[in-house]
């Protein structure tokens, strides 16, 4: 199986489950719960489950949250080159109604991360043939230099890279988005990020695109959504990248890397929360 280095966001999801829109103004009632989140964590997670050598360079706070936040994905079999900075871990409130969610992010300790981390990163895993950098890292310009980093480094060690595109409200924010994942050798985004992007496939070697309920389609190829009831949309790109990118990088071909992908996203929706 495919060995990886995933970069990017570890957070704590507190994640508010509702049957229906909130209503502004009065009360409305819902299910909440706290769980492990972050889009490259996540990512990592749904990787191990597939049975990947994964490892996850991030930052957290030295803090119970972000020692509760390794212990997981340790428990989940993903190798953490988490480094705890003095700082809270990050939170992300997660509104979740009728298959769709709405994401206020604080993104805490995430906005430390390095390149030094990512150079620890890499060192802790040299048998690794592929970095995948989620786009969140470069959406800020905290992280920026890592995010950029963690490309170059990876490049100058052989690895193939992927990029997810993260989230079409700061791409639209942060113009030159494009120019640094440019050459990447898979971009993953959704319709929205697609959009904000321009021509995708100018940018790199193979780009997917999510659709969500339509399924998610790879050049010529096409895969339809799985049929399936939808709790929680929380997570489901970042189970279907895992996905992909196991079967992809074992050797399937780009119908059967979409196929694993929109399996582990139907996998996803139906249960609350970002991980397998």
């Amino acid at each position: 199986m495919p060995d990886l280095v995933v970069v990017g966001d570890l957070v704590t999801d507190v994640l508010a489950l509702t049957a229906g829109p909130p209503e502004p103004g009065t009360d409305t009632t819902g299910t909440i719960r706290f769980t492990g989140g972050g889009q490259a964590a996540n990512t990592a997670a749904w990787l191990a489950a597939a049975g990947c050598a994964v490892t996850l360079v991030a930052a957290v706070g030295d803090d119970a949250e972000g020692r509760d936040r390794v212990a997981e994905l340790t428990a989940a079999g993903v190798r953490c080159a988490v480094r705890a900075y003095p700082d809270r871990t990050g939170t992300v409130l997660v509104l979740a109604a009728a298959g769709e969610r709405t994401m206020i992010a604080d993104r805490g300790a995430n906005l430390r991360l390095s390149p030094a981390d990512v150079d620890a990163g890499l060192a802790a895993a040299p048998a690794a043939t592929h970095l995948h950098l989620s786009g969140y890292v470069l959406l800020d310009a905290a992280s920026r230099p890592a995010g950029r980093h963690a490309l170059a480094a990876a490049r100058a060690r052989g690895l193939t890279v992927s990029v997810d595109a993260a989230s079409a409200g700061p791409l639209r924010r942060t113009p030159g988005f494009a120019g640094w994942v440019r050459g990447a050798d898979l971009l993953l985004a959704n319709d929205d990020e697609a959009a904000v992007l321009g021509d995708v496939h100018t940018l790199a070697r193979e780009v997917v695109v999510k659709r969500g309920a339509a399924g998610a389609s790879w050049g010529t190829e096409h895969c339809p959504a799985r049929d399936v009831p939808v709790l929680d949309a929380t997570g489901a790109g970042d189970a279907f990248a895992a996905g992909l990118l196991a079967a992809w990088l074992g050797g399937a071909d780009r119908a059967a890397a979409l196929a694993a992908g929109v399996a582990y996203g139907a996998r996803a929706v139906q249960t609350p929360g970002s991980r397998p």
